[in-house]
């Protein structure tokens, strides 16, 4: 039975825009930007345990974002990217620790990246 703090009152099909197909949904970025999926859900979709989620966050590796009661722990795209990520390493042999600082990392490498291009677009803009 699903525990109700689980934030699972939403079944996969749902989570989608109406008129996007699984495979446009990644390059919809305002859709991804206002997704927030509950523990079980994300344990679900991830293959990793609430536990292991609830300690991953306790350590600082992922966030959730509260919700208006604050009683249930929700997570973003990015967290939920991070989790993938961080399971992917674990998998491959990394400790939690090395994972966590890889994820860390790549992260990083990606929002200057991104900071760059931002940069580059606004030079662009002002041509």
């Amino acid at each position: 039975m699903a525990d109700p703090s689980d934030g699972d009152s939403t079944d996969d099909a749902s989570l989608l825009p109406a008129s996007e197909s699984p495979e446009d949904v990644l390059m919809d970025f305002e859709f991804l930007s206002r997704l927030v999926v509950g523990i079980g859900e994300v344990a679900k979709i991830t293959d990793v345990p609430k536990r292991k989620l609830r300690y991953w966050q306790k350590k600082g590796l992922i966030d959730s974002v509260r919700d208006e009661s604050g009683s249930t722990r929700r997570f973003d795209y990015v967290n939920i990217k991070k989790v993938l990520l961080i399971k992917e390493l674990i998998d491959e042999g990394y400790t939690l620790d090395a994972a966590a600082e890889k994820v860390r990392q790549r992260m990083q490498m990606i929002d200057e990246a991104f900071r760059r291009l931002a940069r580059q677009g606004d030079r662009q803009g002002s041509e």
